[in-house]
């Protein structure tokens, strides 16, 4: 296993939910000498600065400003929320008097039987009065076994292995006790917070897989985990941003929540989160607003999602002639509806990019009979309009409890976005570019 996959491993240990990929995150870069920045106070901002700044703790953005003056903005983006179960309010139902449900509601759009006879349990952050008038947030992550979503035997069901269509209020409830465990939730949560159940006042909880992540195969060649989608490109363009070298770009870093029930919340990419830190980075540095519009033309962006790799079983769901493989390097995805936003222009600058590193990619595009899904690229574009490229790394089992991808593509991403962020892509007139490596 090499250093780069157990820390992979690491990060997803430490993130069962998108408040605690944030957090992790956030960890990581003061450790590196980033300084927090708050969007509710004044920001002062010095050449060779690092920074970063946080969002409802669920979205980040990190930057660094250049020595010199700079040309524009290089940003790679990703998100750190994955389908799950949200907990809703009054969680506790009872039935026939013997056993104790959690009432879940379903959080994007999963494999629903991969969630099903295996260890659950909850994390995620709650809102806590603190004193009078004052309400704060805090994390939980329960590290137990603590719920179970059980299966119907097939002799009661028979239809099971037949297309049976599954109703998340019935059939995907999680056990979480009996019945003398009335009541007993909302003080687990509380004793994991630190405070007393009266004192919490809102809550976003969630189920999240116990599973450790792991590697296998005849050569060690794939890794198993649950939200590998998409906290794996989380974490490999983190690296790939520490690492990096100084351009004459601004390199940006950002993980954004909610991409996968559509991004349309205050934390989200469709929201104003990238446009405001750009704009108060060139407002902070003197460029003004004309500035800011002279930096978008020459800045770039790589929307880093994970990708669908040719599946073993049903080799024919994917496209003829773009197959994309597990640990064959860096997928950049197409598609001419611009659910992926790489174009010709995007698609043969990262090219360029991956060629300058010496690493492999490959290129991905859905059957033209067969709808696939979409990433926070154009979303973000709605809001910071700018040269995209769509990107990820191959993998089986999206969606699922618990996804596969291979061990190579860790390094080769990480590599990749090291060369990205150490480059400076440049427009010379319409159509026209340099890249300054």
């Amino acid at each position: 296993m090499t250093e780069s996959v157990k820390h992979l491993l690491a990060f997803l240990k430490s993130s069962p939910t998108c408040f605690h990929a944030v957090e992790t995150i956030q960890k990581r870069l003061l450790e590196k000498g980033y300084t927090p920045l708050e969007e509710g106070r004044p920001w002062k901002l010095e050449p060779g600065g690092k920074y970063y700044v946080v969002r409802n703790r669920s979205s980040i953005l990190s930057f660094r400003i250049p020595h010199g003056d700079f040309s524009g903005f290089q940003i790679a983006a990703s998100h750190c929320d994955s389908p799950t179960f949200k907990i809703k309010e009054n969680p506790e139902k009872k039935v026939k008097g013997e056993y104790l449900q959690l009432n879940t509601e379903k959080y994007g759009g999963m494999i629903f039987t991969s969630w099903m006879d295996r260890p659950l349990s909850v994390a995620g952050r709650v809102m806590v009065r603190e004193a009078e008038g004052k309400i704060a947030s805090k994390l939980v992550a329960i590290d137990r076994d603590m719920v179970l979503i059980p299966n119907v035997a097939i002799h009661m069901n028979r239809q099971v292995n037949d297309g049976y269509k599954f109703d998340p209020q019935v059939d995907m409830l999680p056990l979480y006790g009996d019945g003398s465990s009335s009541g007993g939730f909302q003080g687990e949560i509380a004793k994991a917070a630190g405070v007393s159940p009266e004192d919490i006042l809102g809550s976003d909880l969630f189920l999240y897989n116990r599973m450790a992540g792991t590697v296998w195969g005849a050569k060690g060649e794939y890794l198993s985990a649950a939200r590998l989608d998409d906290l794996e490109c989380a974490y490999t363009s983190l690296e790939a941003f520490l690492q990096a070298g100084e351009s004459a770009s601004v390199p940006v870093y950002g993980v954004f929540d909610n991409e996968e029930v559509g991004s349309g919340t205050k934390q989200g990419a469709d929201s104003t989160f990238l446009h405001d830190v750009l704009r108060r980075v060139c407002s902070a540095l003197g460029k003004g607003e004309e500035g800011y519009y002279t930096a978008l033309a020459s800045s770039f962006m790589v929307s880093a999602d994970n990708a669908h790799a040719v599946h073993p079983n049903h080799p024919e769901y994917s496209d003829p002639t773009n197959l994309v493989f597990m640990n064959k390097g860096i997928v950049i995805k197409l598609n001419a509806n611009q659910k992926y936003t790489t174009d010709g222009v995007s698609a043969a600058a990262f090219r360029e990019i991956c060629r300058k590193a010496g690493v492999p990619f490959q290129t991905f595009a859905n059957r033209s009979d067969m709808a696939g899904g979409s990433t926070l690229g154009n979303i973000s574009n709605s809001q910071v309009s700018l040269n995209t490229v769509d990107i990820g790394l191959a993998q089986l089992a999206m969606h699922s409890c618990f996804e596969t991808a291979g061990t190579l593509d860790v390094d080769y991403m990480i590599r990749g976005l090291t060369a990205y962020f150490s480059s400076s892509i440049q427009a010379v007139g319409d159509g026209a570019y340099t890249i300054t490596f």
